[in-house]
């Protein structure tokens, strides 16, 4: 489980540049496996080293010149067996279900407005993830790995979902009801 499988992953749909590969990652991987952009360059270097991936020749001098990787046939056995191992999934760790638990010894003072705040977020995380997917799924868009994709998609919904049902319970427990939806 780590960075450089989620690289693998984006390099294989796309070789690209670190800049284009951190890029992509604020886009789509990062919804879920996020990294920083000194992270994912240092992971380039070490994933050329290990000869899973390679910069692409390029007819430009060397110098100011962005890199493009490549996966290696070496690096996509490397994604596939991992693809295929065995994970158990990993216990939540989350500061804000902690504080929920502290404010049950210590109360709930400003826990309500942190409570209003992590759920306007969510909702906003749902309402682009809708629209990612109204964009990017149409139901003509029917394709093996489309439908892996969306997949993946919908369960950061259901999460969002998840999250906004949740903190709308939490937010009537600590003292109020939850605030309406911000719109735009």
């Amino acid at each position: 489980m780590s960075l450089p499988h989620a690289i693998l992953t984006a390099l294989l749909e796309k070789p690209s540049s670190g800049l284009e590969l951190t890029r992509r990652f604020d886009r789509s991987i990062g919804y879920f496996w996020s990294a920083t952009h000194q992270q994912i360059y240092r992971e380039l270097g070490k994933l050329e080293e290990a000869g899973l991936i390679r910069a692409l020749p390029s007819a430009q001098p060397a110098r100011g010149r962005r890199k493009e990787y490549e996966v290696l046939p070496a690096g996509r056995a490397e994604l596939t067996g991992w693809v295929g191992r065995s994970e158990d999934p990993k216990p939540v760790r989350d500061a804000l279900l902690l504080r929920m638990r502290a404010a049950a010894v210590v109360g709930t003072e400003g826990l309500e407005a942190e409570l209003g705040r992590h759920l306007d977020l969510h909702r906003r995380q749902l309402a682009e993830y809708e629209d990612i997917e109204r964009r990017h799924f149409p139901p003509e868009r029917d394709a093996a790995e489309d439908r892996l994709r969306h997949v993946v998609l919908r369960g950061g919904i259901e999460l969002e979902r998840f999250w906004i049902g949740w903190l709308t319970e939490a937010l009537a427990e600590v003292g109020g009801p939850p605030p309406a939806p911000r719109r735009g």
